[in-house]
């Protein structure tokens, strides 16, 4: 009896001792399937998916499990990660030891809006982009360009000024972001605010929206519109392509100080450079900015300053009296504009440079001295340049204004048009008291009162009723602009 208790026992041991080993094994996870959070996706190139994986059953203990692409020329993957790469299809393995689960991947090329010209365009990864400059709050990864710091934003150095555009943002918002889109002179600025589930423009009072939508760690498309008075705020939920949006219509004072027709109401020109970030909260990821003109084949492009920009000064019930407007509906809206208040002729070439190329027009009409800055060798560069790009110039005389200087500049006008052989609208004969070009016609012109900053008044911008007589003078020196 000794004998076969002391058997038993052993036998108990070792059995005991195997279950140990066998428990302490790669076994002991208890795992005997894979739950996969998808089973197929399409994705655009470039775009990062992130694949969810959890072992069945749920109490069982996650390993490492092995990642794989079939093909990665189309698509690669890291720890779930899936980024495509290339147009085609391929197909993602996650596996732990026998256990096998894939995904099937289909990349295609990005949607485009064909009725818009693109005129920056770039998917954001580990490779720095020199058109970004991240003043100490972002850093690349794999992923996109990540946002943790607040102090600043991250500015595109790339000077835009058409009237018609749109800046496209793919991000990723943590929980807690707020998200800001502000110009470089912060005289436009937006909102996501994630934590609040609302969108806002920074008007006075502000315009915003309630969004019920808006949750941390999903993407977004947030797109941000200048169509001349009008600034607008889009958001999209990439997933589940809920969007909703806000608009503000900029109201200009048609005038300045005393010389104000009325208060006005301030949205933003969206000068110059566009700016992103954190204006509060842990993290913002962007994948891609993209910057498109609304046209991408117009017949005429004008380009200038603020003359150019009526959109600035101009009350919005007046707006289509604007000399520019009114050349543009004559046109059937077949042109755009693009100009910036205060802009010399280098700050014309610079914003001319990132949008003439990418928009296919047939003229190009500039209208540029009132802020001085004109030579001969820099107008004869300009208008070289619109010819390099297969356009038509037209350099037109600047308007008469109180201060006189339109006639040294208009004279220098005159004379690169005879030498080049161009043509130009003589803007100072209409707004000059006897058509002259030299005694400005007051009554054409807002009265202008900058005593309390410049320290002088005068009557600069032209009014609606010299935005008739411009308009009227294109008919008589460029008729065949409207043929």
């Amino acid at each position: 009896m000794m004998i076969l208790i002391i058997v038993v026992s052993a036998l108990l041991s070792v059995n005991a001792a195997t279950s140990c080993v066998k428990n302490t094994s790669a076994d002991s996870y208890g795992l005997t399937d894979l739950q996969l959070g998808t089973q197929s996706l399409v994705m655009e190139t470039g775009q990062s998916e992130k694949i969810s994986v959890s072992a069945v059953p749920a109490t069982a203990n996650q390993p490492g499990f092995q990642w794989s692409s079939s093909d990665e020329n189309v698509a690669i993957v890291d720890n779930g990660m899936v980024t495509a790469i290339a147009e085609g299809e391929t197909t993602v393995t996650v596996s732990y030891k026998t256990i096998r689960k894939t995904v099937a991947i289909k990349v295609v090329a990005p949607e485009v809006d064909k009725t818009l010209a693109v005129l920056f365009d770039k998917r954001l990864s580990n490779i720095q982009q020199p058109e970004l400059i991240l003043n100490d709050v972002a850093r690349y990864t794999s992923q996109g360009l990540t946002i943790t710091g607040t102090t600043n934003t991250v500015k595109l150095d790339k000077f835009y000024a058409l009237a018609e555009r749109k800046i496209q943002y793919h991000i990723k918002l943590s929980a807690d972001a707020k998200a800001v889109f502000h110009s470089s002179e912060k005289d436009f600025n937006a909102f996501v605010d994630i934590p609040n589930k609302k969108i806002s423009i920074a008007t006075n009072p502000v315009t915003e929206k309630k969004v019920d939508f808006l949750k941390g760690d999903r993407e977004y498309i947030v797109e941000i519109y200048h169509v001349y008075q009008q600034a607008k705020l889009r958001i999209t939920d990439v997933q589940t392509r809920q969007t909703t949006e806000i608009s503000a219509v900029n109201d200009g004072q048609g005038g300045v100080g005393k010389g104000a027709l009325q208060p006005g109401f301030g949205v933003g020109m969206q000068w110059d450079y566009y700016c992103f970030g954190l204006s509060s909260g842990t993290s913002m990821l962007v994948k891609r900015i993209t910057v498109s003109a609304l046209k991408k084949k117009v017949k005429l492009l004008l380009y200038g300053d603020s003359i150019t920009q009526p959109e600035g000064y101009f009350p919005a019930k007046d707006f289509h009296l604007a000399w520019t407007q009114q050349v543009i509906s004559r046109l059937g809206g077949n042109a755009m504009s693009s100009g910036r208040g205060g802009a010399q002729i280098d700050m014309v070439m610079n914003y001319i440079k990132n949008e003439l190329p990418f928009i296919k027009t047939e003229y190009v009409m500039v209208t540029i001295g009132t802020n001085g800055g004109n030579t001969e060798a820099k107008l004869k560069e300009l208008v070289g340049y619109i010819k390099s790009n297969g356009s038509i110039p037209i350099l037109n005389n600047i308007p008469s204004n109180e201060s006189g200087t339109q006639v040294a500049v208009n004279d220098l006008v005159a004379k690169v048009r005879a030498d080049l052989n161009i043509k130009g609208c003589r803007f100072d004969l209409p707004t000059s008291v006897d058509g002259d070009g030299k005694t400005v016609d007051k009554s054409s012109m807002y009265w202008e009162d900058y005593s309390g900053s410049y320290g002088w008044q005068v009557y600069h911008h032209p009014n609606e009723g010299g935005g008739v007589k411009m308009f009227q003078q294109t008919l008589l020196d460029l008729p065949d602009l409207y043929r």
